[in-house]
C-alpha cells in the first residue's frame, strides 16, 4: 500500500513539474491562440522603431502605455489609428496582445506604444521581435504581416509553436 502511494505522489509530482516547465518556457498553443483571436486580421507592412537610436522617426524613451521601450521584449507598437482595435493604448493602461504572422512564423506580442511614424506601416516591432522575421535586420521592411487582436491579458509574449 505505501508503494501505491509513493508512486502515485511520485507520479503528481511529475506532472506539475512537466506543467511548470512547459508554463516557463513560454510555449504557446497556436490553436488556444486562434480561439483568443477577437476581431479581424490586419494585413500590411511592419518596420523595427528604437528610441535609443539616432534619427528623428523615433518615439521618446517611453512606450504610450507609460512602459520604458525595452528592445529585449516581445513588443511592439501598433498605427495609431489602429489604437482603439487594440484596447486604446493609453498612459497607465494594461498593455494589449496581438498575434503576429509573418514569413511563415507567429508571435505574440505585447502591443504598449503607438505609432509607426512611417507612412504605410500598420506595425512596428522592436528589436527582438523584429529580429523573429528578419535576424540580420537587414530587410527593414516585412510585407504582409498579420496582426490579430487577442482578448484578455493574461498572455505569454513569445513566438507561437
Amino acid at each position: 500500500m505505501a508503494f501505491r502511494s509513493n508512486a502515485a505522489l511520485c507520479g503528481a509530482v511529475l506532472v506539475l513539474a512537466v506543467s511548470v516547465t512547459a508554463a516557463r518556457s513560454g510555449a504557446v498553443d497556436s490553436s488556444a491562440v486562434l480561439d483568443a483571436a477577437s476581431g479581424d486580421a490586419i494585413v500590411g507592412a511592419a518596420s523595427m522603431y528604437n528610441p535609443f537610436r539616432p534619427g528623428w522617426r523615433e518615439g521618446g524613451p517611453n512606450t504610450a502605455s507609460g512602459e520604458r521601450y525595452d528592445p529585449s521584449v516581445w513588443a511592439a507598437a501598433i498605427k495609431t489609428s489602429l489604437r482603439e482595435k487594440f484596447g486604446g493604448v493609453q498612459y497607465g493602461a494594461k498593455p494589449t496582445y496581438a498575434l503576429v504572422e509573418a514569413v511563415g512564423k507567429k508571435v505574440i506580442v505585447k502591443i504598449n506604444d503607438v505609432g509607426p511614424l512611417t507612412p504605410g506601416r500598420i506595425i512596428d516591432f522592436n528589436e527582438r521581435t523584429m529580429r523573429l522575421f528578419d535576424p540580420s535586420l537587414e530587410r527593414g521592411v516585412i510585407h504582409g504581416v498579420s496582426v490579430t487582436p487577442l482578448s484578455g491579458e493574461d498572455w505569454i509574449a513569445g513566438p507561437v509553436g
